[in-house]
């Protein structure tokens, strides 16, 4: 997703409303479905089953983003399994062509100790497409991550992406850390960074987002506020985001939009559903 036209990519076309609504800063904090694009060492940040799925439209190469997972964080290795697809039209002198993406995998968590998890995630991906010079590949790429809780309120969060398997352009290697901190129980602020490591655009990509848990019914359900922004020093490009979700003990729905402000028009719209199993209360520091 970059300043003049979108392109595929794996490091962006499979994150979901949460992650793009707090500028893709959650990589301190990701938990389920969001830490299997984020950081995957997040699963064992609490204690849930949940069962998501999730559709979004970007009006810029007419993509469709799709994807689906099954999320287990109530055993002693939390784990993930998921599915995500990319679809688009990208226009290219007046002729639509079209880019296809699948991949699926596991993520998986472990927990040394009290503060310090760490995870991993292995995909096997297709990637298909009419435009020329992008070459048609499939193949199997390994995520690392690791989250230190600080304190109560401060986690620390670092991931490497594709670092082992195939090579391909659009599941290229980065690294990206950040810090997510809640001075109050409703209240998460979030900034990250992400550096690309292949392909002409190495430059990095950095945002930052609020979080705020506005809770009904005696705590029972509520609706998440979120904003966010993002810049890419490889294009120029300036994002704003904001999104809205509702939640209660059994589902959740969340909402996220994401607009380029500067050096293109971009509009990414995203919605997902959540159903919850039974959930225990998240493992207590040392």
């Amino acid at each position: 997703m970059t300043g003049g036209a979108a392109h595929a990519d794996s490091l962006g076309d499979l994150l979901g409303p949460r992650e793009i609504a707090l500028g893709e800063a959650l990589r301190g904090g990701a938990t389920g479905s969001s830490a299997i694009g984020m950081n995957p060492a997040g699963l064992g940040l609490n204690r849930e089953l949940v069962f998501e799925g999730g559709y979004g439209y970007r009006a810029s190469d007419s993509a469709s983003l799709v994807g689906v997972s099954a999320c287990d964080s109530t055993s002693p290795m939390p784990g993930c399994f998921f599915y995500d697809y990319a679809g688009s039209n990208p226009d290219l002198d007046g002729m639509t062509m079209s880019r296809r993406t699948h991949v699926a995998g596991m993520s998986l968590s472990r927990a040394f100790t009290s503060r310090v998890l760490i995870g991993a995630s292995i995909k096997y991906f297709r990637f298909d497409s009419s435009m020329p010079m992008e070459v048609k590949t499939s193949g199997v790429n390994w995520d690392l991550g690791m989250t230190l809780r600080m304190t109560d309120m401060v986690n620390l969060g670092l991931t490497g992406y594709n670092l082992f398997g195939t090579e391909s352009t659009q599941f290229p290697r980065a690294i990206g850390g950040g810090v997510m901190a809640r001075p109050a129980p409703s209240l998460g602020v979030s900034f990250d960074m992400r550096w690309r490591l292949d392909g002409a655009e190495q430059a990095a990509r950095y945002g930052g987002g609020l979080e705020y848990f506005l809770t009904t019914n005696n705590g029972q359900s509520g609706y998440p506020l979120r904003g966010g922004a993002l810049h890419d020093n490889s294009t120029g490009a300036t994002y704003m985001s904001a999104g809205i979700g509702l939640a209660n003990i059994k589902w959740g729905l969340d909402l996220g939009a994401r607009k380029q402000v500067s050096n293109g028009d971009e509009l990414t719209i995203m919605a997902s559903m959540r159903f919850f199993g039974p959930r225990e209360a998240s493992p207590a520091l040392e």
